[in-house]
């Protein structure tokens, strides 16, 4: 499970392997077998032809030890002409070891930082989102028994030409100290004044926080990004053993992210780094034909933040959260913003259930 570059040289004896429509067991010397007018292993194959409304489709169901490496999946842009919402539509769900509920249930396109339903591009270690929505993730995602990974459509469309593929490694057995991955959404179309979001609760167990994706939809005016991010490490009550600056620090921004012009007219700046971004900025005087895009819309925001050097260790519980603060001319104000997020954690197993998903109404941008 170590990537570094100094470590490929090292031999073991994992095997690979890879799943996708063409070999969806990933069974050994069993890729590419099927067959199309140019014959066999020649593209006969290579996605999910459609996905029905309600359907839950099973990605991956693979028996034994390994640990997933890398997923790449990507919908066709043709659905998004008929619904514009299928990335927050579609929804992933991932279990491990047998357990019958989800340690990563997201929309799909949030969980790849693809927020509001709308593809952008990503740079970053563990997820990258290449045009035309190539979406990629490289969590490892360790399994002792079993790991099983499904996509659901909730729209009312069928989704038509699904692609991905799921590469892992075959271990005999994992290291005793390993964690499972998790990942979580939630949101606040309206947030309460004066009252933190919620971005993780409910965590116990021994683990590390690994990464946060927010996408904010501002709803008041002036400067938004005064919020702290706090970490309640085993036991924390009223105070965080860990507590940020403001919204943009925790992003690794400064000063609003702002540039200006000749004319002092200020300009935020979008970025990707490996470890933090901020990829997607929805400009309200932006005229473009998406339909959560157009002028009546509010100003939307995607960011990630890795703590991939810097993980937030905890040894029996965890809860983060995010205060909703800005600043204006009267000073720091309490805001009142639509804010959602995914957490990205490892713990040890039994996880707690995740709250229930919002209906996938609830779940579209504004």
């Amino acid at each position: 499970m170590n990537t570094d570059l100094g470590r490929l040289a090292i031999l073991d004896k994992g095997q690979s392997r890879a799943i996708n429509a063409e070999n969806p067991t990933g069974e050994k010397g069993k890729g590419g077998m099927a067959s199309s007018h140019l014959g066999q292993s020649r593209k006969g194959s290579p996605c999910i032809p459609q996905i029905a409304p309600g359907e839950t489709a099973v990605l991956a169901d693979i028996v034994g030890a390994g640990v997933i490496e890398h997923i790449w999946m990507t919908v066709t842009n043709k659905t998004s002409d008929r619904n514009p919402f299928v990335l927050r539509d579609l929804v992933i769900r991932m279990y491990w070891d047998n357990e019958t509920i989800p340690s990563v249930e997201a929309p799909l396109g949030d969980f790849f930082c693809c927020g509001f339903a709308q593809g952008t591009q990503v740079n970053s270690i563990p997820v990258v989102v290449i045009p035309n929505r190539g979406m990629n993730c490289y969590w490892a995602m360790p399994f002792r028994k079993h790991a099983r990974i499904t996509i659901e459509n909730q729209s009312e469309e069928a989704i038509p030409s699904f692609f991905y593929q799921i590469d892992y490694c075959k271990y005999d057995s994992l290291p005793d100290n390993s964690a499972y991955f998790h990942a979580q959404w939630r949101r606040q179309r309206i947030t309460e004044k004066a009252k933190d979001f919620v971005v993780l609760d409910g965590v116990k167990g021994a683990g590390r926080y690994v990464g946060t994706y927010l996408a904010l939809t501002t709803l008041e005016r002036y400067w938004w990004g005064e919020g702290e991010m706090k970490f309640f490490i085993d036991g924390d009550d009223e105070f965080p053993t860990i507590c940020g600056t403001g919204t943009e620090d925790y992003f690794g921004g400064a000063w609003s992210f702002a540039t200006y012009d000749e004319h002092g007219k200020m300009e935020e700046i979008t970025y990707c780094t490996p470890y933090m971004g901020y990829p997607y900025h929805s400009k309200v005087d932006q005229t473009v034909t998406h339909p959560c895009h157009d002028d009546d819309a509010p100003t939307m925001r995607g960011f990630y933040r890795w703590h991939l050097p810097d993980p937030v260790r905890f040894a029996s519980d965890l809860k983060v959260t995010l205060q909703q603060i800005g600043v204006g001319h009267r000073g720091l104000f309490e805001r009142q913003d639509d804010v959602a997020t995914i957490a990205y954690w490892y713990q040890t197993e039994p996880h707690n259930e995740f709250p229930a998903m919002d209906s996938r109404e609830e779940r579209w941008p504004r």
